[in-house]
């Protein structure tokens, strides 16, 4: 089945609305779709050279998910000694030697519908949610969680606790794009949309969300999401988290002052040899 035609058959049956609930052709379609969402012949963003933010929101990709979602019945789930309860249209894939994946053994789960290229390291327990995106020589570390719909590009370490969030809905927000050789430190949460270029480098504990605003220290201004654009890293930025004082109220420093700071993510300097250099030890777990 063409793309073009997988696309016409998901849209007719979104715009059906209920009347798809247990219509068979639906539930075909459906399991064509996600399929293709599987093997990477469709994706929820794809680059676009000609978009201000370098990406392409698929609106019909997330469509087809939530269409899923709309078409699928709770089910009893066995799985050893514990029972899981979902929808049947969105079962835990099963992966095999075939598909070039190492899953670690320890509690890690791909959902059906997520696209897991060759190449890519799971360490228990992580979770890959459908529709994501996971690009060739990444690794997924532990307790890591990559959402609905995130694009996470080639040779990107998503280091221990790291949260990817998703953004499925609404469907035609961008959603989390994590570009290639980008090094995402332990216990970051990057959500809302934020896009982080190519080879940039998220220390520990770095939240990013569409109202973070970014210090560029190198540059000397300041990077905000807006209404038609979503928060973006630059390429190579090496971001840390910091905090900035409270100058209003209590927070003024001159007014007996209750001493308060905010988080704020700063970025204190650009990729280079030597930073690369620093984070060459990835590849030893590979």
């Amino acid at each position: 089945m063409t793309t073009s035609t997988l696309q016409n058959l998901i849209e007719t049956f979104v715009a059906s609305g209920p009347d798809a609930i247990g219509n068979p052709a639906a539930l075909e379609a459906f399991s064509h779709f996600r399929s293709a969402l599987e093997r990477g012949e469709i994706r929820s963003a794809s680059p676009d050279s000609s978009s201000p933010t370098g990406w392409k929101v698929n609106m019909w990709v997330k469509q087809g998910i939530l269409l899923g979602f709309r078409l699928g019945i709770l089910e009893d789930v066995p799985s050893g000694a514990l029972t899981f309860v979902d929808k049947n249209t969105f079962p835990a894939r099963h992966m095999t030697t075939g598909d070039g994946v190492r899953v670690v053994a320890g509690g890690s789960a791909i959902r059906t519908g997520a696209y897991v290229a060759r190449g890519v390291v799971c360490a228990p327990p992580m979770y890959i949610n459908t529709g994501a995106w996971v690009d060739e020589g990444t690794m997924v570390d532990s307790h890591a969680l990559v959402g609905s719909c995130a694009q996470i590009g080639k040779r990107v370490h998503l280091s221990a606790a790291a949260q990817i969030g998703g953004v499925l809905e609404p469907v035609n927000a961008s959603p989390v794009i994590i570009e290639d050789d980008v090094l995402v430190g332990g216990n970051c949460g990057v959500y809302e949309g934020t896009i982080v270029q190519r080879g940039a480098v998220l220390a520990a504990g770095t939240i990013l969300t569409r109202g973070t605003p970014v210090f560029d220290l190198v540059h000397g201004n300041v990077l905000r999401s807006s209404d038609e654009s979503p928060l973006i890293i630059p390429q190579d930025a090496v971001v840390v988290p910091g905090s900035r004082v409270v100058t209003k109220g209590k927070g003024h420093p001159n007014s007996q002052a209750w001493g308060l700071s905010l988080y704020a993510a700063v970025i204190v300097k650009y990729r280079d040899d030597k930073t690369s250099l620093s984070t060459t030890l990835e590849d030893l777990l590979r």
